[in-house]
């Protein structure tokens, strides 16, 4: 068995290759809203951070980690 976090609620992987919330058993949907300010995604970005300029990826931490935004090498 795999655990893990989507957008803040955690998840788990019991074969190998179906992730379900642990809260309700139903499978991940990345249209669930982050745990930690209840807004889903915008655009596929979260919603509490919103585009960031020249970033390759960013994240909010959804209550789980802290923040983080990653740039380009070089930038």
């Amino acid at each position: 068995m795999a655990e893990s976090y989507s957008r803040g609620h955690k998840i788990i992987c019991t074969d190998g290759k179906n992730w379900k919330y642990v809260d309700n058993g139903e499978p991940v949907n990345s249209e669930r809203p982050c745990a930690r300010c209840g807004r889903k995604p915008i655009n596929g970005e979260d919603a509490c951070l919103g585009h960031i300029k020249g970033a390759v990826s960013a994240c909010c931490g959804h209550g789980i980690t802290e923040p983080i935004i990653v740039y380009p090498e070089g930038v």
